[in-house]
């Protein structure tokens, strides 16, 4: 079999391969003749049936099948002596689509191969991580809000206007074109102003109202309301208001921490430090992550696969166009064409991406079947009561493995750089922590 290099140009690389005649013809009896064995025919014994009939047989069916085992062979035989590996799966098309029998087979094959990734000393990059300690106004903070959560209602007034926060029991009758309709009439009902808890409209307009009122509330119910009979319908509710109350905030005391499921308030107050402490961890992280990667792409360079650059690119102006256009959900928008801004973020992107794989090969970072169990596990989460359903989707779906796998792996690779680089700490308020995170943001969109 011929291989002639016909392509190399930076990472492209093209290939002429000719299978001969002969090889092929070779290739097809090896074949027959590992299976002439176990192959029965009638009017001979089992594996004595004649080479020619055969071929004759069953030639026609492997010929093909040994076509395409022979390039395949000369691809993977073409890599492993020169070592490149291609960045896409390679174009291979026949070039004598007339072919017949008989005749040489004559294969082009296309790639663009990966570049050889520079190695890096990480021991020089100096880096800042944000440290935000969890002082005492932010654990107080934080105990106002639980205190707020776990708040009660007392009464006020009888003259009082029920405002927003408040909480208003009523009884109420929906009528539907002047009847009661299934499920609209309830009696001592609790409603919090501002909650959200009923149809549009509806806990606006008790807003106002006093104890003992009586008050028509005129609402639309949505048009994807779960009842058919109801949905885009507007209904009258009768509502009779029986008392409002005011939210009080429960006292911070052992009181409040036993219902958060800790042991007296000074135990309360550990546990929100810890927590606090983990979030602004795992905030500065991020910061300290964007800085670590600006500096590898300002500090490292080379050739880049086009093709990768390319479908990068347009995923990036896809996923923007659909940010911008939160309306248009399908994907008969037409094809998008990505600017100059998505072009150099997506050669960041597949840089920074290529340097972080090779240096997680070359340390052997492997992501564990615990770690992508907990990843699975995070995302289940997100489909209540489908969590066996989404395992096996996961299980069965490689694209989706690595989907999920990717991220776990580039993080243990930060980590392995972050343990080689200069780090300094910095200590910044819970403020200046949120202002850099936000910039990241900005930065990203």
């Amino acid at each position: 079999m011929q291989v002639t290099e016909t392509l190399n140009e930076g990472l492209k690389r093209g290939y002429a391969i000719t299978l001969t005649a002969d090889e092929l013809d070779a290739k097809v009896k090896e074949k027959l003749a590992d299976a002439q064995p176990d192959i029965e025919m009638k009017g001979f014994r089992k594996g004595k049936v004649p080479m020619a009939l055969l071929k004759k047989r069953f030639g026609q069916q492997l010929l093909g099948e040994s076509m395409q085992e022979a390039i395949d062979g000369a691809m993977n035989k073409h890599f492993e002596e020169t070592g490149d590996r291609p960045a896409l799966q390679p174009q291979v098309k026949m070039t004598n689509e007339d072919w017949k029998e008989g005749e040489d087979v004559k294969v082009e094959m296309q790639y663009e191969k990966l570049p050889d990734v520079p190695e890096v000393d990480f021991t020089d990059l100096e880096i800042e991580r944000l440290v935000v300690p969890a002082d005492d106004a932010a654990v107080d903070d934080a105990l106002k809000s639980l205190a707020e959560n776990a708040q009660s209602f007392e009464a006020r007034a009888k003259t009082a206007k029920a405002k927003d926060g408040d909480q208003v029991v009523i009884d109420f009758v929906g009528k539907l074109d002047g009847e009661p309709f299934e499920g609209g009439t309830a009696e001592d009902y609790p409603l919090v102003l501002g909650s959200g808890s009923f149809i549009p409209g509806f806990e606006e307009q008790l807003e106002g109202v006093k104890t003992g009122e009586e008050k028509s509330v005129e609402v639309t119910f949505p048009e994807d309301y779960g009842a058919e009979n109801l949905a885009g319908k507007p209904v009258v509710f009768d509502v009779t208001v029986k008392e409002v109350k005011k939210p009080v905030a429960a006292e911070i005391d052992d009181e409040l921490a036993k219902k958060y499921g800790a042991e007296d308030l000074e135990a309360l107050k550990g546990q929100i430090r810890e927590r606090l402490e983990a979030e602004y961890r795992g905030a500065a992280r991020q910061v300290l992550k964007r800085n670590l990667l600006d500096r590898l792409d300002q500090k490292v360079s080379f050739d880049l696969p086009p093709s990768l650059v390319d479908a990068e690119a347009k995923q990036i102006a896809h996923q923007l166009y659909h940010e911008e256009h939160p309306e248009d959900h399908g994907h008969d928008h037409g094809e998008i064409t990505p600017s100059e801004e998505h072009v150099k973020l997506a050669e960041r992107r597949v840089r920074l991406g290529l340097l972080l794989a090779e240096v997680g090969n070359k340390a052997e970072v492997q992501v564990t079947d615990a770690e992508m169990t907990q990843a699975i596990m995070q995302q289940a989460r997100q489909y209540p009561g489908q969590e066996r359903a989404f395992f096996d989707f996961v299980r069965q779906n490689p694209q989706m493995q690595q989907q999920l796998r990717a991220p776990i792996f580039e993080d243990k690779v930060v980590d392995l750089i972050v343990e080689q680089a200069k780090v300094t700490d910095k200590e910044v308020s819970k403020d200046d922590l949120q202002k850099a995170v936000e910039a990241l943001d900005e930065e990203e969109a």
